[in-house]
């Protein structure tokens, strides 16, 4: 290797961890060597139309590409006639960017050498679209440069602009899950891009090249909901990830995950009408003909959740409903208390607790139908003057902050591709010494990960929340957890129960019912039941308090 095409990380490399290291990390040999890591023909066929298709589909015409690199992206954009300026920190990378843009059409980029912390300074104009793509973002290693650099792309794009920036998977990294099959973004055969080190602030790799050249980037291990989170904290209204350019990240580990954030603001009567891709999947199945008709005529129709059982023959129904008094009593409840029951279904419970308390409760839920029922029983048990049902998803409540006095929730979260949105919003809106209470199908914090996943894979989820997650998150938020009555034993009860209702009643469901909907029904009860026989599942009633 040339003196040029040395890197310095001085004598402590796993000590390197400042954002403006990553010009020197770029040095001239390894951007020369960069195009055979992507391999230009192989990442087109891997990734297809999907940036184009949604930047088209938005109608957007001017894009500004802040991580240009070589130019992949840039080039690709000029080819599908959009008008594209490219803007990078590595004058080395933007030299080889100009350059492939002649040699792969003729095109003569618009190159900028800018910062992203000061990028209205650099660059000049608005526009439709920006993308951050490469897993470039990893580059800034302090919060405060990773909000700075969201906060100039926002103010960059016009009033209805939409973000696209990608990531790596380091969730399955720092996790122990990784396993970089380099099928989408880094397609050079030759070429090899593995961890060297990893810990909770660095993520070190090293790149491997035919003629036994070797280069090192280090780079800060984004988790993907902390990006998601600086991303709505910094103003976007909407953001949807995607893992590998699929519409769900479910399905084993991606490589990459790719957000895109748009910037339009929606009012609160349009939050309904924009679902994350995880809950407009839940709200689609149970919306269903085949679902509806199901809960509704085996499961019981006034609770949908896991039940406290007796006996192994108990019925659902009344399993169920001592789910909803064994809550209620961990709870101090009169006339004046305001609750809002989060994944409400039917309304069974808030039933309960109006008839019970004469409390007023409001029901969220994200499906029409259900909530349609749960308007007509309502009426029917002469509840409606204490019951709101509203039509909503938890990642986005339609309400103000200090609402109510406490949050309930029955076997919803996990509906969610992103909790951490759905426990923010469940603290906002909770008044000062408010209660927090819910029931949740877990992992056990001991998983075998490899075991859920034909669970994952029928709820169209890549994770399901754990005992310590939600205590580790809702303490971040100041909530301390005043108990957690651990009936995971209950999750293979109830679900076994189920499992023998429909194997028993199956004709009677005929005509209400698909054939379809119930084998598959059968196969997803099975593995619920054989995850919880393996201890891979956990399942409880936790009740947390604002201090």
């Amino acid at each position: 290797m040339s003196g040029q095409d040395q890197q310095y990380f001085g004598n402590d490399p796993l000590a390197v961890r400042d954002t403006d290291h990553y010009t020197e990390e770029y040095v001239p040999g390894f951007v020369e060597k960069w195009d055979e890591l992507i391999d230009w023909k192989g990442r087109t066929e891997s990734e297809g139309r999907f940036f184009i298709d949604q930047l088209k589909a938005r109608g957007v015409e001017k894009v500004l590409d802040v991580a240009t690199g070589t130019g992949f992206h840039s080039v690709r954009l000029l080819e599908e006639g959009f008008e594209t300026v490219s803007a990078d920190g590595s004058p080395e990378m933007l030299a080889k960017a100009f350059q492939n843009g002649l040699d792969y059409g003729g095109y003569i980029l618009r190159v900028v050498h800018a910062d992203w912390r000061w990028l209205n300074r650099d660059v000049h104009g608005t526009y439709d679209a920006i993308i951050c793509l490469g897993n470039s973002f990893t580059h800034l290693f302090s919060e405060r440069d990773r909000r700075k650099a969201l906060a100039e792309f926002y103010a960059m794009l016009k009033h209805d602009g939409v973000l696209i920036l990608d990531q790596r998977n380091y969730d399955a990294l720092l996790d122990g899950d990784y396993s970089n099959a380099h099928t989408y973004y880094y397609c050079g055969k030759e070429v090899s891009a593995e961890p060297e080190h990893v810990d909770d602030g660095l993520a070190r790799f090293v790149y491997r090249f035919p003629d036994n050249a070797e280069y090192n980037l280090n780079m800060f291990p984004l988790r993907k909901d902390y990006t998601r989170r600086l991303m709505r904290e910094v103003g976007f209204q909407h953001i949807d990830t995607y893992g590998d350019f699929q519409e769900s990240t479910n399905g084993g580990h991606p490589d990459f995950y790719i957000h895109i954030a748009e910037k339009s603001y929606r009012r609160e009567d349009e939050l309904k009408k924009n679902y994350s891709t995880a809950v407009e999947t839940a709200r689609e199945y149970y919306n269903s003909h085949d679902a509806d008709n199901f809960y509704y005529t085996l499961w019981g129709g006034t609770d949908i959740h896991v039940g406290l059982y007796q006996s192994d023959d108990e019925d659902i129904a009344e399993a169920s409903r001592r789910t909803v008094e064994e809550m209620a009593a961990k709870l101090d409840i009169t006339a004046d208390t305001k609750i809002i029951d989060v994944g409400a279904g039917y309304g069974g419970s808030a039933r309960y607790l109006a008839r019970t308390f004469g409390c007023h409760v409001t029901c969220l839920n994200l499906s029409e139908v259900e909530n349609d029922r749960n308007r007509e029983m309502n009426e029917q048990a002469g509840l409606s003057h204490l019951i709101d049902v509203v039509d909503g998803s938890f990642e986005d409540i339609p309400s103000q902050d200090n609402a109510f006095d406490i949050v309930w929730s029955q076997d919803a979260f996990l509906h969610s591709g992103d909790r951490l949105r759905v426990l923010e919003e469940c603290v906002r809106v909770l008044r000062n010494k408010g209660s927090l209470i819910f029931t949740d199908p877990m992992a056990s914090d001991n998983a075998d990960k490899s075991q859920l996943q034909p669970i994952l894979d029928r709820l169209h989820l890549d994770t399901l929340g754990t005992p310590t997650f939600y205590t580790k998150q809702l303490a971040k938020h100041g909530l301390n957890r005043v108990e957690f009555d651990d009936h995971s034993h209950q999750l293979t009860n109830h679900y076994g129960r189920v499992l023998q209702e429909l194997e028993k009643r199956g004709p009677e469901l005929e005509g209400k019912v698909s054939r379809e909907y119930q084998d598959r029904m059968k196969t997803g009860l099975r593995n619920w039941v054989n995850g919880g026989k393996t201890g891979n599942l956990a399942w409880g009633i936790f009740v947390f308090k604002q201090d």
